[in-house]
């Protein structure tokens, strides 16, 4: 029963009732994978750069690939809009 009031009281306040009021035990969790995320980073822009491997010859013809696929979806996209807006005229 008490909890039941205890909880009631939340929804009355308006209290994030999924938020816990603990410390949360995965702020280091936090910082490892944005150092993680960090040092991934710079290896890869350091990979590109020194075109080792060839990495940097292969990332950027799938960057020149990605932008032409990204432009035939737009295109796509804005034709089924106009279509779409035909039908509704």
């Amino acid at each position: 029963m008490l909890c039941f009031l205890s909880i009631s009281s939340d929804i009355s306040n308006h209290k994030n009732l999924f938020k816990s009021n603990k410390i949360d035990n995965n702020t280091m969790n936090r910082w490892f994978e944005l150092l993680l995320g960090l040092i991934l980073i710079a290896i890869a822009i350091y990979a590109w750069g020194m075109n080792l491997y060839g990495f940097g010859q292969a990332a950027l013809l799938f960057l020149k690939g990605g932008i032409i696929w990204f432009v035939i979806m737009i295109a796509l996209l804005l034709i089924l809009l106009g279509i779409s807006d035909i039908k509704d005229s």
